[in-house]
């Protein structure tokens, strides 16, 4: 691929049909700058998309924003429209997503690329399923949302006014930019960063930056407003550059505690762009391209034995090595995600905004102790216990069985011990106690795996 135009959904062109590249909320996503053929890599991954057994086109979803819109159609809820704000609050009210949770993007890269700029920057809110987008005067809502099989699915609601709102779903347009390696070759999410200029254009010669928990922080939020401190660590946030080779300014915007310079909050539900929930999104954007990957990996590898046995005439439930391998390699990369392996070391200590880190930490599942997965460091690392919280989310336990148990398994070797690899050096013998404590209490499927493993050695 050539350039990348990052995007909140990406587009070829400023005149296309809206539902033409619906992409991952809160980020600055892939574009392919070229058409795509029959012999590319990025097609061929998503053909494999449109068989059986993931069928990803067609397939039912269960997604909360496929569960909302048939609420909607049943009369069960009805949305409630604003002038300023269109359906955006009552959405966020329906699918339990804070408004807390809101960033701002000022990059003139997505969807409705003309109603943004420095000036009019894009919201963007998320829970731990849903992601949604919004433009002031914006002709759709753009949503995306993780269910329990298909992974990330792509909706747009129209603003306009409507005795019945209707989301309507991206029938795959999306997969030429968001299924590719950056989002593990699944249907997925992908945060960036750009070198914005003072319109909000990326100057492409100065290239894009791949934003992750792994990224430096010198790299992070080109094109984003952030709010918080972080002390003497700097990014690229609230900050635009003049040319493609004067030293990008990360002074300026660094420790911002408010945003009246830049932009007119009053304008927006929160005046934060809180730098915790982007550090937040970067975990999770790809904590859930690794359970859609291992799901989808998973779910082909048995299909494609299955076929084989009948054409072999082997045992229906016989399970290839071939098999086996791609299964537990799958289940080898969600591990490194849930354990937030190579996750950037802090150097000083970051604080929120808003009231973002307390509503994010209430939610989580406590141990007797009153210990959570969601429990927040931000000194040294994002999270207290870095295990991910997405361990209790509907796209975790959605996973096929034959993965979840190989994860659950690899996870408690590695928090008891047993699993000394290099990879997990991070994690202390205290930490990995802790992590171990909190799963025992609070996901009753690992307590489960661990006895029986235990049992096993006895």
């Amino acid at each position: 691929m050539s350039r990348h135009r990052p995007a909140l959904w990406n587009n070829h062109g400023t005149t296309m049909n809206r539902n033409h590249c619906l992409t991952s909320i809160f980020a600055y996503l892939t574009l392919i700058s070229v058409a795509l053929t029959p012999g590319s890599k990025t097609f061929s991954q998503n053909l494999s998309f449109e068989r059986p057994p993931i069928d990803y086109h067609n397939a039912e979803v269960f997604d909360p924003v496929s569960k909302l819109a048939s609420k909607i159609k049943s009369g069960d809820i009805k949305l409630q429209h604003e002038d300023n704000f269109g359906y955006l609050r009552s959405v966020l009210e329906a699918l339990d997503v804070p408004v807390s949770s809101q960033t701002l993007v000022f990059s003139k890269t997505s969807l409705q690329l003309h109603r943004i700029s420095p000036r009019n920057p894009r919201s963007l809110y998320f829970n731990d399923d849903v992601y949604i987008g919004f433009c002031q005067n914006g002709d759709v809502l753009e949503l995306a949302a993780t269910g329990p099989k298909q992974g990330a699915t792509f909706y747009t609601l129209s603003q306009q006014k409507a005795e019945q709102p209707e989301f309507i779903r991206d029938r795959g347009n999306c997969l030429t930019c968001h299924a590719t390696g950056r989002t593990q070759n699944v249907p997925g999410y992908l945060m960036r960063s750009v070198f914005p200029d003072m319109g909000g254009r990326p100057r492409y010669g100065r290239g894009t930056l791949l934003t992750d928990s792994t990224s430096d922080f010198e790299e992070r939020w080109g094109g984003w407003y952030v709010t918080g401190e972080h002390g003497d660590m700097r990014h690229m946030g609230n900050s635009t550059c003049d040319d493609d080779t004067s030293p990008f300014d990360r002074e300026t915007g660094a420790n911002c505690s408010a945003l009246d310079r830049f932009i007119k909050t009053d304008k927006f539900l929160s005046p934060h762009s809180d730098i915790v929930a982007l550090m937040v999104l970067q975990h999770q954007s790809q904590m859930h391209n690794a359970i859609a990957s291992a799901n989808y990996e998973t779910r082909q590898a048995v299909h494609q034995t299955e076929q084989m046995n009948e054409l072999l005439e082997r045992e229906p439930d016989h399970l290839s090595e071939t098999a086996q391998r791609r299964i537990n390699s799958a289940a080898e990369r969600v591990l490194k995600h849930l354990l937030m392996c190579d996750e950037f070391t802090l150097t000083d200590k970051i604080t929120g905004s808003s009231q973002f880190t307390a509503d994010f930490q209430k939610l989580g599942e406590q141990d007797h102790r009153g210990r959570s997965l969601r429990d927040f460091d931000l000194q040294t690392r994002v999270f207290r216990y870095p295990c991910s919280y997405l361990i209790h989310s509907d796209a975790f336990d959605g996973l096929p069985d034959l993965v979840r148990k190989i994860i659950l398994e690899k996870l408690a070797d590695v928090l008891t011990g047993k699993d000394t690899r290099e990879e997990y050096r991070h994690l202390s013998p205290g930490t990995r106690k802790d992590i171990l404590e909190i799963l025992r209490e609070t996901k009753p499927e690992f307590q489960k795996t661990e006895k029986s493993i235990r049992q096993s050695i006895d």
